[in-house]
């Protein structure tokens, strides 16, 4: 006949611990967390609404703070090395964990290459790509935790060429690329990377733009004020920021999702017209579209 055995019987110390951990998981579970950087307007806003009435709870991180006391704001300056990454560590501190992080900061300016001031564009790159590497290096280990996502919030221009717009396109195309690499090395951890390139967007980043003027860009003058204004025009008659921020939620919620993506069936295929056509062709399009010889 065999004997029984019997589990040794739990401490009330161990029971306390365990239902500790079990009440701790069952929160973290419950009440996912969000970090926006630039969240305080625009895409970044419109993104911070919708993750609240999804239940999660959203912080903020950005030289503004969020209008509103349901997001908790953390001030940093993307062009200050080290004050994202800080704000960031101090959001996963307080949480345990991270779900989601979306970049969503950046900085535009028309300006001829020959005459562009270094300052300016060392500025547009701090803000527009070292900010979203420091923040993936500071979210990771908080992402990595529940297989969380990141979304950078790119646009078309890292696919087409906007004339004097030039290293607002190659800071955006430098961030798809970015996407796609942190997408290979994070993914055996479960934590999924996304570029998400909008088209053009009704906000307030068409009238915070840095246009050079006769002074500064001399004899292009004429050509910059041309394309900065065929620009604006295709902002202000694009889409609402409440749309590109609904694309950020599906993109966030996909089991398997694309490394690279646009807003949009539309700017989906053009991103793939762009592939297929002779580069040639595209940039005669470009010019065309943007009232340039």
């Amino acid at each position: 006949m065999k004997s029984e055995t019997t589990a040794p019987k739990k401490t009330e110390a161990e029971k306390q611990e365990k239902n500790f951990e079990t009440a701790n998981d069952h929160t973290m579970s419950a009440r996912r967390t969000a970090v926006i950087v630039g969240g305080s307007s625009g895409i970044g806003r419109e993104t911070a609404l919708k993750l609240l009435s999804k239940g999660y709870r959203v912080f903020n991180v950005s030289r503004t703070p969020f209008k509103g006391e349901r997001v908790t704001t953390y001030p940093a300056d993307a062009a200050r090395e080290g004050e994202i990454a800080a704000a960031v560590l101090h959001c996963g501190e307080e949480t345990g964990a991270i779900d989601l992080v979306v970049y969503s900061a950046g900085f535009s300016m028309a300006a001829p290459i020959e005459h562009a001031k270094s300052g300016d564009y060392r500025y547009l790159f701090e803000v527009n790509y070292f900010g979203a590497v420091e923040t993936l290096r500071a979210a990771a280990p908080f992402l990595k935790r529940r297989g969380g996502r990141a979304i950078l919030v790119g646009s078309m221009g890292a696919d087409l060429p906007i004339p004097y717009d030039s290293f607002y396109s190659s800071s955006k195309a430098a961030l798809s690329m970015l996407a796609r690499e942190a997408d290979m090395e994070l993914r055996p951890y479960g934590v999924r990377v996304s570029a998400l390139l909008p088209g053009g967007t009704a906000t307030d980043f068409t009238y915070n733009r840095r246009v050079y003027k006769e002074p500064e860009s001399l004899s292009y003058s004429p050509s910059v004020k041309k394309a900065s204004a065929a620009l604006a025009n295709m902002e202000q008659g694009g889409v609402s920021p409440s749309i590109v921020a609904e694309a950020v939620l599906k993109l966030a919620g996909r089991r398997n999702p694309p490394p690279v993506t646009a807003v949009g069936g539309v700017n989906n295929f053009v991103r793939y017209a762009s592939r297929v056509l002779p580069e040639r062709v595209t940039d005669w399009l470009v010019r065309k579209k943007f009232n340039q010889k």
